[in-house]
């Protein structure tokens, strides 16, 4: 991927990662009944969760892209 194409970087990156990671582990947590919050919040912290991941490991995020945000340095 070219430079071009990344607008996701830096502790930018660093934090989707790492929250997406957590979002994603109390989703499957809650889904599973081990966390009583319910199935609908595991449903949104699974897929946030995910979303988080795929553009922090993509470094691609189409919502910075539509406001114009680049956290490439």
């Amino acid at each position: 991927m070219s430079d071009v194409d990344r607008n996701v970087g830096g502790l930018d990156r660093t934090g989707r990662i790492v929250v997406g990671l957590v979002a994603v582990i109390a989703g499957i947590v809650a889904l599973s009944g081990y966390w009583a919050v319910g199935i609908a919040v595991g449903i949104v912290a699974l897929v946030v969760g995910a979303v988080l991941l795929v553009t922090g490991t993509t470094q691609k995020c189409p919502i910075n892209e539509a406001v114009g945000v680049d956290t490439t340095e």
